[in-house]
């Protein structure tokens, strides 16, 4: 058992007074930021002849990627992706526009006309598994909403729904709205929830507020 300050260079690999030292777990902070461990094993491998210089000692374990089986095995990164099935080859995989985006951008497989004053149903041509203990919410795009009047509408994707994903739009505007093939036209936002279960009380504690509904605390 040792203790001590060391510097993360890259995938899993430490270094201290020169020797080579490998964690199992990968998830090692970036080199900006130092990491305390208790305990570390040490790795050595004696250099051939004439290779003490400017030759790696060690050979570095390469990052392990998850991955999917097709016979229903998961493993146990599973539950932190968005698993996406294409139904058509007009489907457009979710992408979120920015690094620290909220939404994925949802596009439409086919060519739609809502019209003013109206509502239609887009295909995404998507089956999507939403991750346990979240649900995807279909939210409006920012753009669509200022420049064209565009809302959407009955947004809620359950964890366990794996039927084709659909965007209903409603037009607010006085014209038509046509929507091309690859377009984007809503966001897919994953929030966590809770669902406690159901308990049925005679009477429930007392607020401030206690039944005041509609403009009970001011305009």
């Amino acid at each position: 058992m040792m203790a001590g300050i060391f510097r993360a260079t890259n995938w899993g690999r430490l270094e201290i007074a020169g020797f080579p030292i490998y964690k199992r777990s990968l998830e090692i902070a970036s080199s900006q930021n130092p990491i305390r461990y208790q305990s570390l094993k040490l790795v050595f491998k004696m250099a051939p002849a004439g290779q003490q210089n400017g030759s790696p000692e060690v050979k570095e374990p390469s990052p392990k990627i998850p991955k999917l089986h097709q016979n229903g095995v998961e493993n146990d990164n599973i539950g932190s992706l968005l698993r996406v099935k294409k139904l058509s080859e007009k489907a457009v995989l979710p992408k979120r526009g920015s690094p620290l985006a909220a939404g994925y951008d949802l596009s439409s497989a086919a060519e739609t006309k809502v019209p003013a004053r109206g509502k239609a149903l887009v295909p995404t041509d998507l089956s999507i598994a939403i991750p346990e203990g979240t649900y995807a919410r279909i939210a409006p795009r920012s753009g669509l909403a200022w420049k064209h009047s565009m809302d959407v509408g009955a947004g809620v994707i359950d964890a366990d729904y794996r039927g084709p994903v659909g965007v209903i739009l409603f037009n607010h505007s006085d014209v038509d709205f046509e929507v091309k093939v690859g377009d984007r036209i809503a966001q897919l936002i994953i929030e966590k929830i809770v669902t406690p279960d159901v308990l049925e009380v005679e009477s429930l504690d007392s607020t401030v507020r206690g039944e005041g509904g509609f403009g009970s605390t001011g305009v």
